[in-house]
Order: structure tokens, then sequence, then C-alpha cells
């Protein structure tokens, strides 16, 4: 994903913090993250749930992204599990 600019949430901080996800981790993420789902009608921004790795172990990043100067706006990010999400952690399981 291309990001001219990153900016966290305070809410995206705040759940990185209680969750030990480093900001570095995040940001070296969205340069190599896979398109897990597309939210076109949010606002102000369209935004996306990504899939990425980091420290072998699987991140979701929903981040929001301006088409005008592809700055980026995290929204949150957290460690998805298996109880959710199927193997691949792009396919969420049916409760």
């Amino acid at each position: 994903m291309q990001c001219n600019s990153i900016t966290f949430s305070g809410h995206a901080l705040q759940r990185m913090f209680a969750r030990g996800i480093k900001t570095e981790d995040v940001k070296s993420a969205l340069s190599e993250c896979e398109t897990v789902a597309d939210y076109p009608y949010d606002r102000p921004y369209p935004s996306r749930l990504v899939l990425a790795w980091a420290n072998e172990k699987p991140l979701h990043i929903v981040v929001a992204q301006s088409a005008e100067d592809y700055a980026c706006y995290v929204i949150t990010a957290y460690i998805p599990t298996t109880k959710l999400w199927h193997d691949d952690f792009k396919t969420r399981r049916s409760l």
C-alpha cells in the first residue's frame, strides 16, 4: 500500500498499546500488506482491512486513505485469532 504519510488515530494508538503492537511494525506492515476487505463508503476516506505479518505474527490493520495525496490514517490494528478467522487470516469464520 502506498502511503505518503501515516497518521494514527487516538483509538488506534490506545488499542495498539494495549495489544503490544508497535507503530514501527504497523508502518512497515503497510508497505507489504494484502487487502482483506474494502469499505468504500467510509468517510471521510474509503478504508480497508489489510493483512500483513510483523515478527512472524499476522496483523490486521484498518486503514483509510486519501485518494488525493495518498495519506494513510490508521484506525485500528490487532492480531487476528483463529477463533474468528480461518488459518489464512483472510476469511472470517461463521459463528
